[in-house]
């Protein structure tokens, strides 16, 4: 652990254009940032940032950095390119009553493959009251673990039918597998990861599970990229998707919960820039465009299944409207006269390829430096014979497209305060339809990197109880208890954890049921 005296911190944030990092003093003032191209390979953008963030400020950089916190899109990327997962074995405890579906019935072929899955049903689970359907079958599970021995499977997902209302199941099915596996085999139990809804739990473990050997390579990699820039023993966390940090132990443990940092940081990073608690963040970068909502200081959640990689899943995920506009968006004239800006982009080549760096591709860039906008982008003369309509007609189809994105986020029909961020927010007017006011904070092009390095830890609970066996006080005392222990697992200072979110959902469907939701966050363990 960093020593206290060293506060500093740097932070990275993985874009699909850019990759960002800033450096922040222990008054938490920005003391270096820079933008790099993202990298295929990811890891080498980061080094790239942190390289040239380090390089600003000089040895005092090995001196005072004591913390290093990153967001990225390695595990987002392992799923949607189906590769570098881990070998999974899906172990379903509900014999006989979930046979009906088998696992992953609707999953891409291809991912299933590129995981080598096998899936298991044995013996076990609960009814939604808590009551077992069918003792656990735990000389089958042992059988599973010598499949697993004898086959080359390199981890494992647990999922009982109703375990957020009992993981009696999957903790003892857990326990069997590390007496025959080992203490060190990576074992996912869904309870950990979802809420209700059987088969999306089930999915989101399974690709937590497949995540494991990707999330070690990343973090150790960050930890030998620190290294090398003679940052040592330092801090490390990774940014999680509710816009918070998780240590690297519990990243290793939760790898799919780092899946969406990146939006989450620029909206941790827009309420740190502005003190602003409540608002539409809009996140403009060099190829689409992610409108969230900050809500008391935090991203706002998706309530509904949220589909990874073409998989359904129903952990938690950040509520966000995402559209194809960025400062490398292509502008096309069509043949009706109509004028279209992306979904199409030149991404991170937009300093190669746009107009106004001397390339031959209209962009969006290019029209808001035709129209004066953007003052120190690229050359204005080399794009001032431009035709005004179509300038004129090209940008107010962008501002149109942002003003769509964030009315899909409002809840009501009146005005919203809306933050614009990200390096390509120089394409936002500085009004918007249904938007008072509109801000673009100092430092708005390294937002998310921002979010990253100021960002707290968290820990999150989402349980069933029945209130004939428990009382709603006591259950969600309980949750309170639960949520701030996951906090300080996380790596939270545990002087400093609080409960900022209580939700009690009756769920009449399931009699006296009630489910319980609860986070709570800390400060950085000094």
């Amino acid at each position: 652990m960093a020593k206290a005296t060293r506060t500093w911190r740097l932070g990275i944030d993985v874009g699909g254009t850019n990759t960002d990092a800033v450096i922040i003093d222990g008054d938490l003032k920005l003391v270096a940032a820079t933008k790099s191209p993202t990298t295929e390979d990811v890891m080498g953008g980061i080094k790239a940032a942190m390289h040239e963030v380090v390089e600003q400020v000089g040895p005092e950089a090995a001196e005072n950095i004591g913390f290093a916190m990153l967001g990225t899109t390695h595990c987002t990327n392992a799923i949607v390119e189906r590769k570098r997962l881990n070998k999974v074995v899906a172990l379903r405890i509900g014999a006989p009553a979930t046979t009906a579906i088998s696992c992953m019935a609707d999953w891409p072929e291809e991912l299933k493959n590129a995981m080598g899955v096998r899936d298991f049903i044995v013996h076990g689970g609960n009814e939604f009251d808590g009551r077992e359907i069918s003792e656990l079958g735990e000389d089958e599970i042992r059988e599973v673990a010598r499949t697993v021995r004898e086959e080359g499977f390199e981890s494992i997902a647990v999922t009982s039918v109703f375990s957020p209302v009992s993981d009696a199941h999957e903790k003892r099915a857990g326990a069997i597998l590390r007496e025959e596996l080992g203490e060190d085999f990576p074992i996912t139990l869904s309870s950990e990861i979802g809420s209700l809804g059987f088969l999306e739990r089930e999915n989101a473990s399974i690709l937590n599970a497949a995540l494991h050997d990707v999330a070690q390579t990343t973090a150790e990699s960050f930890e030998a990229a620190l290294d090398a820039e003679g940052l040592h023993d330092v801090a490390v966390y990774l940014g999680q998707n509710d816009g918070t940090l998780m240590s690297v132990d519990y990243a290793k443990r939760y790898p799919i919960f780092t899946i969406a940092c990146g939006p989450t940081n620029s909206i941790r990073g827009a309420s740190f820039l502005t003190k602003e608690k409540d608002a539409v963040v809009v996140d403009i970068g060099g190829t689409t465009t992610d409108v969230g909502v900050l809500a008391h200081g935090f991203p706002r959640e998706s309530m509904v299944a949220v589909e990874i990689g073409d998989v359904r899943t129903n952990f938690r995920m950040p509520d966000l409207v995402s559209v194809g506009l960025g400062g490398g968006s292509i502008v096309r004239k069509l043949d009706d006269g109509r004028v279209t800006v992306g979904p199409d982009s030149v991404g991170y080549k937009v300093t190669e390829e746009a107009l106004c760096f001397g390339g031959d591709t209209l962009t969006a860039t290019d029209i808001v430096v035709a129209k004066g906008l953007a003052a120190g982008v690229g050359d204005p003369s080399l794009v001032a014979d431009l035709d005004t309509g179509l300038v004129e007609a090209a940008y107010k189809e962008i501002t149109r497209i942002i003003e769509d994105a964030v009315d899909a986020m409002k809840t009501s029909a009146g005005d919203v305060t809306v933050i614009l961020v990200g390096g390509g927010s120089i394409l936002a007017p500085s009004k918007l339809e249904g938007a008072d006011p509109v801000l673009r904070p100092e430092n708005f092009g390294v937002a998310n990197a921002i979010g990253s390095a100021i960002a707290q830890v968290s820990g999150q609970i989402a349980k069933v109880f029945s209130l004939t066996e428990t009382p709603r006080d006591e259950a969600i005392s309980q949750s309170k208890e639960k949520a701030m222990a996951e906090a300080i697992e996380a790596g939270a200072d545990p002087d400093t954890v609080e409960v900022i979110d209580v939700e009690d959902i009756p769920m009449a469907y399931l009699g006296d049921a009630l489910c319980i939701r609860v986070k709570a966050v800390g400060d950085l363990m000094l």
